[in-house]
């Protein structure tokens, strides 16, 4: 079983990210020196459970760890307020204590959902990720931010809490359906345009064999994102400067996913591709990022399959935009704070946004960028 394992230096709260293939058949073994005890409760998905739930289960019995399970609905709507009532009262039927093991088997949801419980419940309990989506491999389970969403917005309610082990099973992606291949590619093309333009160049080289499946591919981009973010979060774990460069294109991509109800009208990864495209178009349009550096984001996310474009199947509405975009979490003294970019790699932080600059560049994107 070959691995590959990056280090997320937090002094003593550090732990380990794993990646390679076939990881969740020797999970229990990888497990247990991370643990204080002999129990875990795992936490999944209908969709998850079938095909992994069975195997995680196998490996704890041969670790000896005891283990129960709940199978959530599969879906953005599972991130709410009545989903995590559900899995504390779960937990606390079966009589977990604070050394049992929670672990989030799923993609995203299931590990912000997963990992938010295990902050609260009995003041705080040890979780493991075992991230099963290409966005959960190389975002969400990496930084120990846990959350659950509101009708107000995405993540507003949450906690930081790290998890003591990250394991990231390249194989599992090959049984993802492509779309949620492209959107957890998404948040791989984001760290290429953060700062390192040299991966920018290696994902317009490789990423359509990489969304076709190719596994070296594959296994090199979590890798590198991973590695990635993992430097940024052990330089700013609460997102007090640094970290925030992470969040490209995701305050547009919130206000698109709040306007859609979290539906899988617009997939979190899709909803970020369009904003990385909403935040180079506004940089180009500031003067602040060359308009080549803007199309050429746009035809990397078209070669692989990505929309730039919002759908066009409802009306959408720069009012309303606007209106998602001031509920979002790192507002601060009134004023949205924007990741921009000077370019492919050069982005930067501002709280700077001229509120007629932002209302009319939407007004235009919307006009010109539907359907």
């Amino acid at each position: 079983m070959a691995f590959e394992d990056l280090t997320l230096d937090l002094g003593p709260r550090s732990y380990t990210i794993r990646i390679g293939s076939d990881l969740i058949d020797g999970a229990g073994a990888m497990m247990a020196p991370v643990m204080t005890g002999k129990r875990a409760f795992i936490i999944t998905d209908d969709h998850v459970a079938p095909l992994y739930l069975g195997r995680l289960a196998a490996s704890l019995d041969e670790a000896g760890i005891a283990h129960q399970s709940l199978v959530l609905p599969a879906g953005e709507g599972t991130k709410d307020f009545a989903h995590l009532q559900q899995v504390l009262g779960a937990m606390l039927d079966a009589r977990c204590e604070r050394s049992t093991m929670v672990v989030a088997l799923g993609g995203g949801v299931i590990g912000d959902l997963a990992g938010f419980a295990a902050a609260i419940c009995l003041r705080g309990l040890d979780f493991v990720q075992i991230p099963t989506t290409l966005l959960a491999q190389v975002d969400s389970s990496v930084g120990g931010k846990t959350g659950i969403n509101t009708p107000q917005g995405k993540n507003l309610v949450g906690a930081f809490h790290q998890p003591r082990l990250v394991l990231a099973d390249i194989a599992v992606l090959d049984t993802l359906e492509p779309r949620q291949v492209l959107a957890g590619y998404a948040e791989i093309v984001k760290y290429g345009c953060i700062d390192d333009p040299d991966f920018f160049v290696w994902l317009e080289e490789n990423g359509v064999r990489l969304a076709a499946g190719d596994g070296k591919a594959r296994a090199h981009a979590v890798a590198t994102s991973c590695r990635a973010k993992a430097r940024i979060v052990a330089a700013d774990e609460r997102e007090g400067g640094v970290r925030a460069l992470l969040n490209l294109g995701h305050t547009f991509g919130h206000a698109l996913e709040a306007e859609t109800g979290f539906s899988d009208e617009i997939l979190h990864g899709e909803a970020v591709a369009i904003g990385m495209v909403m935040a180079f178009g506004l940089s180009a349009r500031l003067g602040l990022c060359p308009p080549a550096d803007a199309a050429r984001l746009i035809r990397h996310m078209e070669n692989v399959g990505l929309p730039t474009r919002l759908p066009g199947n409802r009306r959408w509405d720069a009012g309303r935009l606007l209106h998602h975009m001031a509920g979002d979490k790192k507002v601060k003294d009134g004023k949205v704070t924007f990741v921009l970019t000077r370019g492919i790699g050069r982005s930067f932080l501002t709280r700077d946004v001229p509120a007629a600059a932002l209302s009319d560049f939407l007004t235009d994107f919307i006009r010109e960028n539907t359907g």
